[in-house]
């Protein structure tokens, strides 16, 4: 049986340098147009990439809120206590 090879895990915050800088050499417009292509290319790689991590992120926020068997209302800044709020 062959053993699992392990994929290395996305960083998120690479992704998004790595596509400022894409953005930034295609906004200067100076590439040669194989090149522009290529980096348009490698941008949406790159933001489908980051999209699936957001998404990836959101489900496991919802998972953590309703972990306990209820849906519960996420206020930013609001430290969970475990007291019941009513």
């Amino acid at each position: 049986m062959a053993a699992k090879k392990k994929t290395p895990a996305f960083d998120y915050e690479a992704a998004i340098e790595e596509l400022e800088a894409l953005v930034e050499r295609l906004e200067e417009g100076d590439a040669p147009l194989e090149t522009a292509l290529k980096d348009f290319e490698r941008g949406i790689e790159l933001t489908r990439s980051c999209q699936a991590a957001l998404r990836e992120a959101e489900q496991k926020v919802q998972i953590l809120l309703k972990a306990d068997g209820e849906p519960r209302d996420f206020v930013a800044g609001e430290a969970d206590t475990g007291a019941d709020p009513s």
